[in-house]
């Protein structure tokens, strides 16, 4: 179908940066002074590059409460007792400091810190999170992403602790979720973003919120932020069990060129290019700024015994600056490309009877390619009256080609039961927040008033092919859905010890879908249709500091996750465009020990319908209303200067609601996973990791009749490190384990098959013992 693109209206977002300068100018102060009372004002900045940091923790020694500093860099302490003070400062990363401050009553005292990176000291962590109270694990994310080795797009996935991944259909595709007692799919339940671009992808052609992360270069993500639950006002549609925030590199240390190669074919190359360096370069201004370049090729055949032969190219351009010192600029643009052949999975009776081996497959043609471009803008401004405004603007190409055989020669007994997805989109989004300090009588007020749009702009087709040759279409047509949202989240510190979040969030859609699909009779019908549905999604969380290394919580909240536009424009699932989803959960952030950080969770998570879009025949199915609960713990542990050891624990418990007892488990939902490790990193260099990952075997359809066969692997890294160089070795798999990676219980038939057709475990098999060397220079 010949692909049409519309270019969107100016009048469709450019009002809204105007609502936004309207906002600022508008926007109420609230402010008491209180007699002997002063303020503390500065600015936080990295000691090497200058470059102002967010979200470092600044509070007076002694003295319960502090803030955090704002995109800018800039913290404000008001209502400060006049007189003499200890200004404590810190962040994971960076040596803690302490300095001696004076305010004066009614007085403002300037003060500009620069922080020295140094090695990791769980002492240094805080429990609290001042700037954003609802990341209760960004202790645990900032540990993790320090000491955790990485060395895929599919690795930064599993620095959310809890989150599983599996591969069924070739290294281009998005990996299915784990989360939660959820099978996320490809994202249907968990919202993925990397600096502000969405990755999930509405009415999709393989699955509603499918989230490939694949464009990531590993070596430039700096942050992740991760947050479980319904309970964050600034994530919408998808973010039921959690959203992950992932953040690239402002600047590079150093330019680095990297090659690796391993077992199965395996090699990859990347070069990342600082382009200011040191030298005082500049682009736009003369205060600090930073610019770098960086792109890989990966290539491997896997373990299957047809050849993968899977290709990928990304390539990545970010620009940071100060244009002034309340102005700073970000530009990014990356593109992505990929092409793969795919095993796909396998029935286990093909291998039990011998007819293939654990690696082999039944249609090798499946396979396909995949490509992304991104352009995104980022402009932070600090207002009057200590507020910040960000705006970005994104767009994105995008396109999907995949060809797939679920069931082999079911359906089709002559030509088997191949089909094609494909997807071609253009999306533009706009977002916007308002950042507001205030103080509410003698109590700390935060505000954040977000606004955004984003518009997908799709050709979504499902077709029949014959060894990758396209014989006739399923359906086919363009998507057009947008989505529009504003959020106003209120932080309130009640005491000293006692801090609340509230927010509310307000989402508008508009389906649209103007195409043809095959009707019961197998003839081509137009269908045609536009619906209109909002939804509003109140917060509630509550944080209280019993001490300085014990932060407890009580979490509250309205989420939910969109039905796809094809399904919503043929009225099926029952009409439930967005079925909400309520969580809740209570917990702590603690430290036992200076070198322990834990954190622990008890929550649970009811939605109001689970759809399930069926990409291979273009329709929406219910699974009706589901309810989870379960147990997440999470224990950091420093047991020397150069020895962590890290464990994740999650027990999970979910079942569908009003099916009769022993039909109603929720399909490879997991009950219990667990992942954890030993990392040493010592000063002169020298690092390794033993890691293990386990999840248990569970239920793979509703009467647990067929089950989804768990795992136990080990996984281990070595690697030395200098100034100028690096070397190292990954291993995965290091007892050589027969496991299965995907799974899924579906009936299929093989060629010239004459035994009944039955529902049985379908697998990809995971990787074997497998291992790579790389080697880094750095200049």
């Amino acid at each position: 179908m010949k692909q049409l693109l519309t270019l969107v209206p100016a009048w469709r977002v450019l009002p809204l940066g105007l609502c936004f300068l309207f906002l600022a100018v508008c926007w109420p102060r609230h402010a008491a002074w209180a007699q002997g009372m002063g303020t503390l004002r500065g600015t936080v900045a990295d000691s090497l590059s200058g470059q102002p940091l967010m979200g470092v923790s600044v509070g007076l020694e002694g003295q319960a409460g502090g803030t955090a500093t704002d995109a800018l860099g800039h913290f404000r302490l008001g209502g400060v007792a006049a007189g003499s003070h200890t200004l404590r400062v810190g962040g994971l990363g960076y040596r803690g400091l302490g300095q001696a401050v004076t305010v004066a009553t009614g007085e403002t005292n300037v003060v500009n810190i620069a922080l020295a990176p140094t090695s990791l000291n769980l002492a240094e962590v805080m429990v609290s999170q001042p700037h954003d109270p609802n990341q209760s694990l960004a202790a645990i994310n900032q540990i993790d992403k320090a000491l955790r080795p990485v060395n895929s797009a599919q690795d930064l996935l599993r620095l959310v602790p809890g989150l599983f991944i599996a591969q069924h259909a070739g290294g281009g595709k998005a990996e299915q979720i784990f989360l939660r007692g959820f099978d996320v799919d490809h994202g249907t339940d968990f919202a993925v973003s990397v600096d502000g671009l969405p990755v999930n992808m509405v009415s999709h052609a393989h699955g509603q919120g499918y989230a490939d992360f694949h464009f990531v270069i590993p070596e430039t993500v700096e942050q992740l932020k991760v947050y479980k639950g319904p309970y964050t006002a600034r994530f919408g549609d998808f973010a039921t069990a959690g959203a992950g925030e992932f953040s690239t590199k402002t600047r590079l240390d150093a330019s680095q060129v990297k090659l690796e190669a391993g077992r199965f074919d395996t090699r990859r190359a990347l070069v990342m290019l600082d382009l200011l360096g040191n030298n005082n370069r500049h682009l736009f201004s003369k205060k600090p700024e930073s610019a770098y370049v960086a792109a890989e090729y990966s290539f491997t055949n896997a373990y299957f015994d047809q050849p993968q032969d899977f290709r990928r190219f990304n390539g990545i351009a970010k620009y940071t600056g100060q244009l002034s010192d309340r102005t700073s600029l970000t530009l990014l643009g990356s593109h992505f490309t990929s092409s793969w052949d795919a095993s796909g999975q396998i029935p286990e009776s093909a291998v039990r009877d011998g007819i293939i081996s654990r690696f082999g497959s039944i249609d090798p043609t499946e396979g396909g390619n995949t490509d992304r471009t991104n352009a995104s803008v980022v402009l932070t401004t600090g207002l009057p009256g200590d507020a910040v405004i960000r705006q970005q603007l994104y767009y994105s190409n995008y396109n999907f080609n995949l060809f797939s055989n679920f069931t082999f020669f079911l359906e089709n007994e002559e030509d088997g039961d191949e089909i094609n997805q494909a997807d071609a989109r253009n999306i533009y989004g706009y977002t916007g927040t308002y950042d507001r300090d205030d103080r509410l009588g003698a109590r700390n007020l935060h505000t954040t008033f977000g606004l955004g749009t984003r518009i997908d702009d799709a050709d979504v087709t499902l077709r029949r092919a014959v060894r990758r040759a396209i014989t006739d279409t399923i359906m086919a047509g363009t998507v057009y859905e947008q989505n529009i949202n504003a959020y106003l989240d209120e932080t309130l510190t009640l005491t000293d010890r006692l801090t609340l979040n509230a927010a509310v969030r307000a989402d508008v859609f508009v389906f649209d879908f103007r195409g043809i699909i095959t009707n019961d009779d197998g003839d081509l019908k137009a269908l045609n249709g536009r619906k209109t549905r909002a939804l509003v999604s109140p917060k509630l969380n509550l944080y209280y500091q019993l001490m300085p290394a014990v932060q407890l919580f009580v979490r509250s909240g309205y989420g939910f996750h969109s039905n796809d536009a094809r399904g919503v424009v043929r009225g099926t699932a029952n009409d439930n465009v967005l079925p909400r989803a309520l969580g809740y959960e209570a917990g702590s952030t603690f430290k036992p020990m200076p070198g322990v950080v834990v954190n622990a969770a008890l929550w649970s998570l009811h939605l109001q319908d689970e759809l399930v879009y069926v990409g291979d025949e273009a329709i929406v199915e219910s699974a009706g209303r589901t309810r989870r609960y379960g147990a997440d713990l999470s224990v950091r542990y420093q047991l020397t200067r150069s020895l962590f050891a890290d464990v994740d624990l999650n027990y999970n418990h979910g079942r569908l609601v009003g099916a009769a007892e022993g039909e109603n488990y929720i399909p490879l939902a997991p009950r219990f996973t667990s992942v954890g490790g030993l990392t040493v990193k010592t000063p002169q260099g020298f690092g390794a990791s033993l890691r293990y990952r386990n999840i248990d075997s569970r239920p793979a359809n509703e009467d647990n009749s067929i089950r989804a066969r768990g795992y136990f692997l080990l996984d281990g890294v070595l690697s030395y490190t200098q100034p100028r160089f690096q070397i190292g070795v990954t291993a995965e798999n290091l007892l050589n384990v027969d496991w299965n990676e995907a799974q899924f219980a579906n009936p299929s038939r093989l060629r010239d098959q004459t035994s009944p057709v039955i529902e049985q475990l379908h697998f990809t098999p995971g990787t074997p013992f497998f291992f790579k060397i790389n080697a880094s220079v750095f200049f």
